[in-house]
């Protein structure tokens, strides 16, 4: 500007924003609502997911809502009833426990290759939601306490380098939040074990343990919690 020239007091107008969208296909986008509604139980077991209905109330064509559908019929979380259509899959314990033991295999190895790759900081963290969790058998609110039993089990799992096993626990955890919104409302004894458990776990993490010691370890922490539910549910009137 040279000297003199009057300045302009006019300002400039900001650029545009562009409207953000979300990310990822039709189809995707409807798996992900739905998926979501049936993790937090807005869709319970048993409601039926009628496509026209779901597409007055999320807006979307009827076309990806039924791949939408059928993928969540394929992770178990929908199953199709002749004569009735989709509905959110309704579980029983039985099939929690086969969930728990298919869990403590992945946990076992998830866990071993997980260890070597946590220093003292992240052993350290890991405590820390382990100590929250003792802290919460105080005032026990079973779905709290689960909440935090995940974001423990996860704090070691973050650590493993194989993507497809991650998916698979990932998977199975979500399917397991589904079937019961916590193992710990049938089972409230098993918390206190559940978190000496981890505490020796993390003990041998920290110690540098042999994988097998700590495979087995984590396996057979999970293992503990399927059979408390089993005999839970054998003890129960019928």
């Amino acid at each position: 500007m040279s000297e003199g020239e009057p300045v302009s007091t006019t300002k400039r107008s900001a650029p545009a924003r562009k409207q953000t969208r979300p990310k990822g296909s039709k189809a995707e986008i409807s798996y992900s609502l739905l998926r979501s509604r049936i993790l937090d139980g807005t869709y319970g077991p048993g409601y039926r997911l009628v496509i026209d209905q779901l597409a007055r109330e999320t807006g979307v064509s009827t076309i990806p809502l039924r791949e939408a559908v059928r993928r969540l019929q394929s992770d178990g979380l929908v199953e199709v009833i002749r004569n009735i259509g989709a509905r959110v899959a309704a579980f029983d314990s039985v099939q929690v426990e086969h969930t728990l033991n298919v869990l403590a295999r992945l946990e076992g190895y998830a866990t071993a290759i997980s260890a070597p790759r946590m220093g003292l900081t992240q052993v350290r963290e890991s405590r820390e939601i382990n100590a929250r969790m003792f802290e919460a058998l105080e005032e026990f609110d079973p779905s709290s306490f689960t909440a935090l039993n995940r974001e423990f089990h996860f704090s070691l799992y973050r650590h493993c380098p194989d993507a497809h096993l991650n998916a698979l626990l990932e998977s199975e955890w979500a399917r397991l939040d589904h079937m019961r919104r916590s193992t710990f409302t049938y089972v409230p004894g098993r918390a206190r074990r559940s978190v000496e458990e981890h505490e020796r776990l993390l003990d041998l993490i920290e110690g540098r343990a042999a994988a097998a010691d700590i495979e087995e370890a984590a396996r057979n922490h999970k293992i503990a919690t399927a059979s408390a539910l089993h005999s839970a549910h054998v003890g129960s009137p019928h």
